[in-house]
This record gives C-alpha cells, structure tokens and sequence, in this order.
C-alpha cells in the first residue's frame, strides 16, 4: 500500500502524498523524536523528510526494500544532519556569574516567554490540520524563509498553485487562530 503511494508520487500526486504522510506520519515521528529528542526539531525534520520522499520518489525501488523501510531510513538520515547542523552551536552553560554578565535586561519578562510558547502550540496545533503539501508550503515561506518563486521551483508545482495554497492555508490558520470572542 505505501509502495504505491510512492509510486504515485512520482507523478506528482499530491494526494498520494497526503495520504502517505497520514499513514506514516506517527511513526516516523516517533523514530525522528528519539534521535532529535526535541519536538520542534523533530517536526523539523518530519517536514524535511516528506519534502525529500516528494523529490526523490522517482528512486524508490520496491524490490530493495520495503517502502517503509526506505522512508524511516530517510527520516532517520535527515535527523542525523539536522542534529549535526545543530551542534555546531552547542556550547558549554555559564557559570552564575557569567549569566548575569549576559542578563538582557531588555527581554521579555517570563510571563511573557509563557505566553508565547502557549501561542506556539496553538499554532502548531493549527498548521497540523492542514495537508501535508500546504503544511510543507507554508513551512518553507515561514521557516525557511524561500520566496514564492523558490518554492515552485523546490516542488515543481506552478507559481500560481504555490501562491493560491499559501495563501488558503495562511486563511485557515488565521481563523483557527483567532480568538473565539471576537
């Protein structure tokens, strides 16, 4: 069943893609968890991977291995490199003193930091109600910070189609997002 949403993809099925990501999609985020053992890194590196298994269908090869099988190694290929990538800002903690050295006072206070974390939920609560393929969209424009001609090229989808999905799916979020009172 997963082979042949692979092999739909080829042909740039993008129902094929939701419907791979929906079944597979756990799982996958379980393994990436495990090695990241960070969430916003993992979900990261879950975009990642379905952006990969979009370009790269054409290199399945079902009598290799099974499709799960190929996509959990590629998951688990692209959360090596995203832990490598991140240790090359990892740094030994201060000292106390050092810390107050470093003490912005300009920062948001805590309250504040808790406010937004809660609001980070939300919104990640409220991007994975999208499909995968506007999910991906949306997470290259914000988080990768690709312009629209970027990302049709990156997905081999029309300028326009990369225009319309963004901006529908940055309408659905803004309505989840909104608060209910209003």
């Amino acid at each position: 069943m997963l082979g042949a949403f692979i092999v739909r993809l080829v042909d740039r099925d993008q129902a094929a893609l939701a419907a791979l990501y929906d079944a597979t999609s756990a799982r996958v985020y379980g393994l990436v968890l495990r090695i990241t053992q960070r969430r916003t890194l993992a979900e990261e590196v879950l975009a990642d991977t379905y952006w990969q298994v979009w370009r790269q269908a054409p290199r399945f090869d079902a009598q290799r291995g099974a499709a799960i099988t190929w996509l959990l190694a590629i998951a688990r290929s692209r959360a090596i490199d995203a832990l490598r990538r991140n240790q090359c800002f990892q740094h030994e903690p201060l000292d106390d003193a050092a810390q107050a050295e470093c003490r912005d006072e300009s920062l948001p206070p805590p309250q504040d930091l808790l406010d937004a974390a809660r609001g980070n939920e939300r919104l990640h609560a409220a991007l994975e109600q999208l499909g995968a393929l506007p999910r991906q969209l949306i997470a290259l424009a914000f988080f990768r910070g690709m312009t629209h001609d970027e990302i049709a090229a990156r997905a081999a989808l029309p300028l326009g189609t990369v225009k319309s999905l963004i901006r529908r799916s940055l309408q659905q979020l803004r309505r989840r997002l909104e608060p209910a009172d209003t």
